[in-house]
């Protein structure tokens, strides 16, 4: 096995940190281990998110706290006989404009309440791919037919252009980049290999930044898990095994050591309470 040395971070998460993860799955996952390990922390308001320019779109909205209007409000392709907005993961997708727009500003008043108080973000970028449609940038395309879409990769300078703002705009704010180590094959394996390199070049100008850092997810999935065994059975996301490997990494990066004890104990207390006994024989795991 090739071992990825790690550095501690300059951002640090300390049992006062209040935590917003935003982008790609892989941010799904660490939340659910920051939720368990009893940290206050709110992800993904507007659901998964892949490319910078969307990011950088939900983190204006946070800013701004500017509602959704049914000028947002789209159908879902397919014969969905959904409503959701472009700005949306197709989870936020209800029945009716009223449902939908419900649902979506009552996420956008939390979330904007907690914005202005957190003081960490987690951001993963899954893809330097944009859909545009109209020429303005999708979060996602609601099964819509692809021909009202365009797409593209982002420039070098777009990314850390995007990212550097993100960082200059929130002074009371550190941030830690990371690139999600979920591959985006749609447009082939070297589109791919392509996309991540753009997102690592363009998060390292920001990540130079007194208040920002890189975690390094794509490089310990490349080379410390390099086998299948570490993915799902899609071959393309990583393995429940391989997230509870990253997460133990995350920790070593970026929590003081001194706390590390009360998180670990906080997880799994977290488990057990999960834990339904099937009979008078079953005990919760230690």
């Amino acid at each position: 096995m090739t071992e990825i040395q790690l550095r501690r971070s300059k951002v640090q998460l300390s049992g006062d940190s209040r935590i917003m993860t935003l982008g790609s799955c892989f941010s799904d996952n660490m939340a659910g281990h920051l939720r368990d390990a009893g940290f206050c922390m709110m992800s993904n308001p507007f659901g998964t998110l892949y490319n910078p320019e969307s990011i950088a779109s939900a983190i204006e909205r946070l800013d701004s706290g500017r509602p959704f209007t049914e000028s947002d409000c789209a159908e879902m392709g397919a014969g969905a006989g959904l409503v959701c907005s472009f700005e949306h993961h197709t989870s936020f997708a209800r029945k009716t404009p009223e449902e939908f727009l419900d649902h979506a500003n009552s996420s956008l008043e939390r979330s904007h309440s907690f914005w202005k108080e957190c003081d960490r973000v987690i951001v993963t970028y899954g893809t330097a791919r944009v859909w545009r449609r109209n020429g303005r940038t999708v979060s996602n395309c609601l099964k819509r037919p692809a021909a009202e879409f365009t797409h593209e990769l982002l420039t070098l300078e777009r990314i850390a252009e995007l990212s550097g703002r993100l960082v200059l705009d929130h002074p009371d704010k550190q941030f830690i980049f990371t690139v999600s180590p979920i591959r985006h094959l749609s447009q082939g394996a070297e589109a791919n290999t392509l996309s991540k390199a753009l997102l690592h070049l363009g998060i390292s100008r920001a990540a130079e930044s007194p208040s920002a850092d890189y975690f390094p997810a794509w490089e310990l999935m490349m080379d410390e898990l390099r086998d299948y065994r570490f993915y799902a059975a899609d071959l393309v996301h990583p393995s429940e095994v391989a997230v509870d490997y990253l997460w133990e990494k995350f920790l070593a990066f970026c929590v003081p050591a001194s706390e590390l004890d009360a998180v670990r104990a906080a997880e799994r207390a977290a488990r057990r309470s999960r834990h339904r006994p099937l009979g008078p024989g079953d005990q919760a795991p230690r």
